[in-house]
């Protein structure tokens, strides 16, 4: 039975409640030896741990005494998996004017089970940070745009534009390559994503409160919804005009006809055919443009849609059948007229109170700049990310041909101090790699505990995945989640758990999933609707469903366990509630 995992932080004594809420979306798996240097470096803290202490000092949540230099406080992993400290993050909603511990845990953790209550201790109460927080705040409903954001996209995109020819690099120069990106960019990026995703969570506070003041309290989510512009949605339109130029080619049907496995090699073999070179060329655009996205992209041992376009054929291929009805350009604009013809409703209820329709018309605009500023960060951060996988496996090809990787993502199993001293003695690591491969594989057989507080029980008591029971549900069971999207819809479930291989989805189905990175929202778009496990009111799945117009519901405890694939359930995207009308 495992004992320990490679790589772990020192948690912190005094802010101990912990959840994977959240960072399970992005980090779902066992953090791998080298992406742990995210978490850590020489001095104890890393990048993303500097990056989330930089936000809170930015928007007045905490000064620097406050936190220990020896500690991981905001994110850590321990026995394999990565951790939020919920107990840290609450202090935004203790200390913000208007504000309360439990406004935090409703935005980012959901409705989990056995969340303890918060306990102010002594020295949480700062008037004067209170009082920063509401400067940061009035900021957040007054300006106009993001400019430091739209700069840091431009400079990542130039990244990708300047990218060297990595075929021409030795070794070191790739590995220096990689690691002086993100010695020089990630601390930055990650702490302006942490700034904005933060302040996101503003103007929907106050939409939800205006409108449950009117009760109207299930027109929040319509309010925020085909926002446009929102990075993590624009791979979705892209590859829905991807689809329709395959459908519309007999060539392009017939070839996608054949399975998704190994259909790039096909395409770039059929060159020359009039349609098949038109779909490459606007594919190769496509993957310029996103072809950093992928699955667990924060990983770079992870393929992404550049490195194997195979994974964004296969979800192509998906909107390549579904009906011209599904458009979600179709969809996003539906919303957006519904958006503004509720605004102009609900701001003609409120006209009599100044006070509160100044704020109202307020958050309207704010949720406009930071909704997609929100995903326009993390993008900008998964863009850098990118930048230093495709020179790591530039190594890993290398590698494997001279017989001193077993895999080509072989050099995420190696910490950064060892990668940089493979570099140098590349041979006698296939042994150790393989070991820790294996040992990959058991840590995520392992159910993690899903929070805990202090530090978790040891790894060798967790239960396999494998053996943990669930209750199946039963005709009529109604399986409580979140609102997510609004609307209703429909369909058989279709429980997909790896979104590497979504052809069990047909259009029209209800995608039922464990969580919804980049990889997964394209299927959003044949669906007929979504269920996700986990997630909350910042999470990817309810962002990009919002913009696409799929009824969702997240933090939907265990469905993919207790929905059996092939019912016909219903989804209330307003209610939260997925009702089983039939079983398979």
């Amino acid at each position: 039975m495992v004992d320990s995992w490679l790589v772990e932080t020192d948690l912190s004594e005094e802010f101990d409640f912990y959840t994977r809420a959240n960072v399970g979306e992005v980090f779902p798996d066992p953090v791998a030896p080298l992406s742990f240097f995210y978490f850590e470096n020489e001095n104890g803290l890393g990048g993303s741990e500097m990056g989330f202490r930089r936000a809170y000092y930015k928007i007045g949540v905490m000064t620097p005494d406050e936190l220990p230099d020896d500690e991981c406080v905001f994110l850590g992993v321990v026995n394999g998996y990565c951790y939020l400290n919920a107990s840290a993050l609450r202090m935004l909603g203790h200390r913000a004017p208007g504000m309360t511990a439990s406004d935090i845990d409703d935005a980012f953790f959901g409705d989990a089970p056995g969340v303890p209550d918060f306990v102010v201790k002594p020295g949480f109460d700062r008037d004067e940070l209170t009082a920063k927080i509401g400067e940061t705040f009035g900021w957040v409903l007054t300006t106009p745009n993001l400019p430091e954001v739209l700069a840091e996209e431009k400079m990542v995109n130039q990244l990708r534009a300047n990218r060297p020819d990595l075929s021409t690099m030795s070794n070191r120069q790739l590995f220096d390559y990689a690691m002086d990106l993100a010695d020089a960019h990630f601390e930055n990026l990650f702490a302006q994503h942490i700034y904005i995703t933060f302040l996101a969570t503003v103007p929907i506070g106050i939409l939800t409160a205006v409108c449950a003041a009117v009760g109207r309290p299930e027109d929040t989510l319509r309010l925020i919804a085909g926002v446009g512009d929102v990075e993590s949605a624009a791979p979705s339109m892209a590859m829905w005009n991807l689809g329709r130029t395959a459908t519309a080619s007999a060539t392009l049907n017939a070839a996608f006809d054949q399975g998704h496995a190994g259909l790039y090699d096909r395409l770039v073999a059929a060159a020359g055919d009039p349609d098949v070179d038109a779909f490459l060329t606007e594919f190769a655009a496509f993957s310029l443009a996103y072809g950093c996205r992928g699955p667990n992209e924060w990983e770079t041992r992870s393929p992404t849609w550049e490195t194997n376009p195979d994974l964004a054929l296969a979800a192509i291929d998906r909107m390549r059948l579904s009906p011209a009805s599904a458009s979600p350009q179709g969809h996003n604009a539906e919303l957006a007229a519904e958006r503004e013809r509720l605004s102009a409703e609900i701001a003609a209820m409120v006209e009599g109170d100044p006070e509160t329709h100044g704020q109202f018309m307020a958050a309207l605009s704010s949720a406009k700049v930071f909704m997609p500023g929100r995903e326009r960060t993390k993008t900008n951060c998964i863009k850098l990310v990118h930048e230093l996988r495709v020179a790591l496996v530039e190594i890993g090809r290398r590698s494997v041909a001279a017989g001193q990787f077993p895999k080509v993502n072989s050099y995420g199993m190696l910490t950064r101090p060892e990668l940089d001293k493979f570099i140098d003695s590349p041979e006698g690591w296939v042994d150790t790699i393989n070991e820790r491969e294996a040992l990959m594989v058991e840590v995520t057989g392992l159910q993690e505990p899903f929070l805990f507080v202090g530090r978790p029980g040891p790894m060798n008591e967790y239960p396999r995945r494998d053996d943990v029971v669930y209750d199946l549900t039963v005709a009529g069971e109604v399986v409580q989640g979140m609102p997510g999207c609004p609307g209703k819809s429909r369909g058989i479930a279709r429980v997909i758990t790896n979104s590497h291989d979504p052809s069990g989805l047909e259009p029209g189905d209800i995608l039922v999933a464990p969580i919804t990175d980049p990889s997964w929202t394209p299927l959003f778009v044949p669906a007929a609707g979504v269920v996700v496990d986990v997630g909350a009111a910042l999470s990817h799945a309810i962002i990009v469903s919002r913009e696409l117009g799929i009824p969702c519901v997240v933090s939907a405890t265990d469905a993919t366990k207790r929905i059996p694939d092939g019912a016909l359930i219903e989804v209330d995207g307003d209610t939260g509630a997925v009702t089983i009308i039939e079983l398979p």
